[in-house]
Parts: structure tokens; sequence; C-alpha cells
């Protein structure tokens, strides 16, 4: 199951970020007035219930609110997606491609 975390702040994204948890972590950064971010916002129900069988955490950051994330991780554009597990960094979606594109990343990254 995938855990939705809405808001987080750049502290808690650090807590989270530095557990050594063998979860997979997913960093979504967005905007508001970001009209891919709201297509992937709409999509989110269905992947999350067709990814029911995943234990991830899908951590939700407002660039516009907290630029400094997207400074520290180089984000150029929004949506933009960030893996890691074990307090590394696996990898990342620079842009939302579309639902099933999105899931088989997840699934590749969870193993």
């Amino acid at each position: 199951m995938i855990t939705h975390l809405e808001g987080v702040s750049p502290a808690e994204l650090d807590l989270h970020l530095s557990s050594a948890s063998a979860q997979l972590s997913i960093v979504y950064l967005w905007g508001a007035d970001c009209p891919n971010c709201l297509i992937f916002k709409r999509s989110l129900p269905k992947l999350l219930d067709r990814l029911s069988d995943i234990d991830a955490q899908l951590l939700e950051v407002d660039v516009y609110a907290h630029p400094q994330i997207a400074t520290r991780y180089g984000v150029m554009g929004i949506p933009h997606f960030l893996l890691f597990k074990s307090g590394k960094k696996l990898g990342k979606m620079s842009e939302f491609k579309g639902d099933g594109y999105w899931m088989s990343v997840v699934r590749e990254h969870s193993l």
C-alpha cells in the first residue's frame, strides 16, 4: 500500500528521506497553477489503487512554497518525481508521462 502524505515541509521531507527504511519513497514535487500537476493529481487515486500491492510512501512537496527543495534537487520543471530507498536516491521522473509509465517506474524501483 502506498501511504500518501500531502503538504510535506522541507524538515519533514528530510526526516522521511534520512530513514534507513527499505520502503520506497516517492517525492512528488508540484506547484499550484501547474496544468500537468493537475492531470497527475486527477490520476492519483486510480494509480494508488492499482499499486496497492507496493509498500511505499508518496510525499507531496509544493516547490512554489518551498523553492529550496527545487534548488536542492535541480528541478527545472514540474511535476517532478524523485525515488528514494534506504536514504539513497534511486532515480527521477522529470515529468508525468502517463499512468502506465509512472506505474512501471514505481514498480521497478520498489523491488
